[in-house]
């Protein structure tokens, strides 16, 4: 037992003394070796980033792809807050980057279809040119100098008297008008009442006028009434009643139309002016009678409403289709005897003023309100858009003799009014029918006479049953 004892008492010691060497053996790797450590890694980080910070601007240069740039900044903040990466790592992440920008990218420029390389090669055919490029890549623009500072000659100009606007000359007045509206809501009847004018121009040699006064309610023209003539007036007194039967869900389409005669015995009668109310419930209620003054905007010749046509817009980019889909027309000027017509649409693509295409629909035969719902499709490549123009004619089929133009409308970035900015939805909305109604207006340019001249045949008429 005495032994035994002895034994176990040398184990204890010899345990004991093991401890102590390991614990001794820890505090110093703490104390002694994690400071040296952590020191040369703080010391190696220090070195890295100054080179970094020596070497930022010139790598800038070298790095033309700014995604290399950014992603040596990302790496330079990571370094910054997670300093336990070792300086190998960050090396060969620095390499990686260097590699990168020597890798030139290599670009591709989609292939021109066979459609739109026709249409190029039938534009410059059109127009004459033989150094137009049609590439995808738009044209060198030369930097202009900017012109701050600079003193503009044409802002100082005075404008002369004699070249007033046109339109401000066509807006003048030429006296007013007094008339009233009432609605009989029981016998679906409008009544107008022209009650009198004052301070009318003086037509005649003596230094007066023989005023009368002609009513429609548009957009229907067969039914019209007159006053009775006002000898030697410029103030006449009228007090007469005209009555038009129309629904009442029509009025909001309606229009009154007032336009002052002089008359003339020997010869035509001179017009004074006219007089458009577009909104019937705005001047009044209708139910009620309402005194109206207007001004008599000044005329030489009665204006006519040639009607309406829907149609819409769409353009695909990336097939480079434009499709023009005609919907309907309303209200059409009636141009053959019977108060029908035969109308047709076409559709002519311009560029620069000189017709490059053109398609039409079907003949609607004696109407003056055809739907025809047909797409007119034309290959145009992105970069032509901003060079053509659309424009779209109503025309009359005639069996014997020429085709007769109704009105006419254009679409296009150098169109006016609706006409641009209709044009301009259509292509801030691809891929998306846009329609709109368009009012049809007079033509007077050369396009009128394509049929008269024989280079636009007529379509064949519809089969007779």
């Amino acid at each position: 037992p005495v032994e035994l004892s002895v034994s176990l008492l040398a184990v204890i010691v010899i345990v004991c003394g093991l401890a102590l060497v390991a614990v001794f053996l820890f505090l110093f790797w703490k104390l002694c070796w994690v400071p040296c450590r952590n020191k040369a890694i703080s010391s190696n980080l220090a070195i890295l980033q100054s080179e970094a910070g020596c070497n930022k601007e010139n790598m800038a240069d070298k790095l033309k792809d700014t995604g290399a740039i950014s992603f040596l900044e990302a790496a330079v903040k990571i370094s910054h807050t997670s300093p336990d990466i070792p300086a190998e790592v960050q090396m060969s992440m620095k390499d990686h980057i260097m590699r990168r920008t020597r890798i030139q990218r290599q670009t591709t420029e989609p292939a021109s279809s066979t459609r739109h390389i026709s249409f190029k090669r039938h534009l410059p055919r059109q127009m004459h040119v033989s150094s137009m490029d049609y590439g995808m890549d738009p044209p060198a623009v030369a930097e202009q100098p900017t012109s701050i500072g600079r003193i503009k000659p044409e802002l100082y100009k005075q404008k002369s008297i004699d070249s007033e606007d046109p339109k401000k000359e066509a807006a003048k007045t030429c006296g007013k008008i007094n008339f009233t509206l009432k609605y009989d809501y029981e016998n679906e009847t409008l009544t107008v009442r022209i009650l009198r004018a004052f301070d009318l121009p003086a037509k005649d040699f003596c230094g007066s006028s023989d005023p009368y006064v002609k009513i429609y309610l548009l957009p229907d023209r067969k039914r019209k009434f007159q006053t009775r003539v006002h000898r030697k007036t410029l103030n006449p007194t009228f007090d007469e009643s005209f009555h038009f039967p129309v629904p009442h869900e029509e009025l909001a389409s309606r229009k009154l139309h007032l336009s002052v005669f002089d008359f003339d015995r020997f010869s035509r009668h001179d017009m004074i002016g006219e007089v458009i109310l577009e909104n019937l419930f705005e001047a009044s209620d209708l139910s009620r009678e309402t005194s109206i003054w207007k001004d008599i905007q000044y005329a030489t010749t009665e204006s006519v409403d040639l009607g309406e046509i829907m149609f819409s817009l769409c353009y695909l980019p990336t097939a480079g289709r434009l499709t023009l889909t005609v919907i309907k027309c309303r209200n059409l000027k009636a141009m053959d005897i019977t108060g029908y017509s035969d109308p047709y649409v076409k559709v002519s693509l311009l560029c620069d003023g000189r017709r490059l295409k053109k398609k039409k629909t079907t003949i609607k035969k004696n109407t003056l309100n055809p739907t025809y719902n047909e797409a007119i499709i034309f290959d145009i490549p992105p970069e032509n858009m901003d060079q053509v123009s659309l424009l779209i004619s109503v025309m009359d089929y005639d069996r014997v003799g020429h085709n007769e133009i109704i009105g006419v409308c254009r679409v296009g970035i150098s169109a006016e009014g609706l006409g641009r900015d209709h044009w301009n939805e259509m292509l801030a909305y691809p891929r998306k029918p846009i329609a709109h109604w368009h009012p049809l207006v007079e033509w007077q340019g050369r396009a009128a006479s394509f049929d008269s001249q024989g280079s636009c045949p007529s379509p064949k008429p519809p089969p007779t049953p």
